[in-house]
């Protein structure tokens, strides 16, 4: 089970820190992927981690602004958001698969899913 939380409101400019619990497995093994979807908008991968944890992978929007890591004692999977955008407001969601061939941040590729966490950065 993955537990997504840490959303919420914030102002343009600010910073919010995603947490992902995983629960029942390790995620040591695992590539782990955030993702977002605005209203009317189709799900997006934002960032990805590998199984290893030794690269990291970002969209084009958020480069240089967010971060993912991962913090295997606590088996959790965080992405660090800075300098947030009213664009950025979503519904984000991790997700796990440990059976992916390559790296992507295609939704679809991704097996395992947490229940959403909502953001909103407010201009």
């Amino acid at each position: 089970q993955l537990q997504a939380s840490g959303g919420g409101l914030v102002q343009t400019g600010g910073s919010l820190r995603l947490s992902c619990a995983a629960s029942g497995f390790t995620l040591d093994g695992f590539a782990t992927g955030w993702f977002r979807q605005a209203p009317g908008k189709e799900r997006e991968g934002v960032s990805l981690i590998s199984s290893s944890g030794g690269r990291t992978y970002y969209a084009d929007s958020v480069k240089g602004r967010f971060t993912i890591s991962r913090d295997k004692s606590k088996n959790t999977v965080y992405l660090q958001m800075n300098s947030l955008k009213p664009e950025d407001t979503a519904v984000y969601y991790c997700a796990a698969d440990d059976g992916l061939l390559s790296a992507t941040m295609d939704p679809k590729s991704f097996r395992y899913w947490g229940q959403g966490t909502q953001v909103t950065v407010s201009s």
